[in-house]
């Protein structure tokens, strides 16, 4: 069986990234922006297509392995948090801006690009669905509350006063309400009405595949505005990008490993401790760039360091993707429970 492989767009999205910013900083520097408007709408059509991608119809299958739903609600909602938050505190106490950035990265849980991490895998793809529709749902009522506790309450329980960084709950739930919440709805109702309509087999292998080319552009879109603004800053400050970048790819890592000995030691296959490793070491990035830009303005730190996730996030998956197909050969049928073995 030929193993799946990455659209063009997807296979050089960090090139495209890259690309973007120089555009952007290029703009700046010879005083083009673009008109602000077109930064709302691009964050809004960037989170349309992964929610319409989203099989909600799968949650039943992962509610009913309740150890292995333990363990993914563990891993993105407890250790990939506290994990981020230590990481960017460790490289970031001296510059509150990045943190915050950095940590609300941590927050927003993956939807979109772990699906296709998990093809490239050849993880368990409806278990992936199962996940990625779940996270979704955590992630409309639970990233206000969980941003303004580790960015606002945290640090000085932990002492760190200086990392500090004040944030209205209110103001962070009416931005996940907009940049979240309606792309959410709206995805819904789309696969909910337009799927049955057109076919699954359409719905799923044409239209999905036409639409999300939209993430892409208005992600890039969204960048070079982004840049255009920050592009004095970026040309005065180049070392801002490594350190949010070093911190990044260590998460990355030892999230991936630590989810997969999780995985690994309940027993699960390899389809479901891929999907579980990939799902919990991903993030939204279009979310935590959604949010940065509505809380703290275009041109802010935070959101600096919230578009740096994509740039590092690409390379060190599609080596984690390798890493996780290689470590296939340790499963043998003999080390998967039976009870597994039905859905997997």
């Amino acid at each position: 069986m030929e193993r799946p492989r990455l659209s063009f767009l997807d296979r050089y999205l960090t090139l495209w990234i890259v690309l973007a910013m120089i555009v952007g900083v290029g703009l700046g520097a010879i005083g083009i922006h673009l008109p602000s408007v077109i930064v709302p709408i691009g964050l809004i059509l960037m989170m349309y297509p992964p929610f319409a991608r989203v099989r909600y119809e799968y949650m039943p299958a992962a509610l009913r392995d309740t150890r292995l739903l333990g363990i993914s609600i563990v891993q993105n909602w407890v250790i990939a948090p506290l994990l981020m938050f230590g990481l960017a505190a460790a490289f970031l106490h001296d510059r509150p801006d990045l943190f915050a950035g950095l940590v609300m990265v941590g927050l927003a849980r993956c939807i979109a690009m772990v699906v296709v991490w998990s093809e490239l895998a050849q993880a368990d793809r409806e278990y992936t669905a199962a996940l990625v529709a779940i996270n979704s749902v955590f992630q409309v009522f639970g990233y206000a509350a969980y941003a303004y506790l580790f960015v606002t309450v945290l640090p000085p329980l932990v002492g760190l006063p200086s990392l500090t960084v004040h944030l209205s709950i209110v103001t962070v739930a009416v931005s996940v309400l907009i940049y979240l919440g309606l792309p959410a709805v709206a995805g819904a109702l789309t696969r909910l009405v337009l799927r049955p309509r057109l076919g699954i087999e359409t719905y799923d292998n044409r239209f999905v595949p036409a639409i999300a080319p939209l993430t892409l552009v208005a992600l890039l879109v969204t960048i070079v505005a982004m840049f255009a603004l920050q592009g004095a800053r970026i040309i005065a400050q180049p070392l801002d990008v490594v350190y949010v970048g070093v911190p990044l790819t260590l998460y990355f890592g030892i999230m991936f490993c630590v989810s997969f000995w999780m995985g690994k030691a309940a027993g699960a296959s390899y389809g479901r401790t891929t999907s579980l490793a990939l799902t919990a070491a991903s993030n939204n990035f279009e979310l935590a760039i959604a949010v940065c830009i509505a809380v703290f303005g275009i041109n802010s730190g935070e959101a600096f360091a919230s578009v740096i996730g994509p740039l590092v996030e690409v390379p060190v998956l599609l080596t984690l993707v390798h890493v996780a197909l290689r470590l296939r050969r340790g499963f043998t049928p003999s080390t998967i429970p039976a009870r597994l073995l039905e859905h997997s």
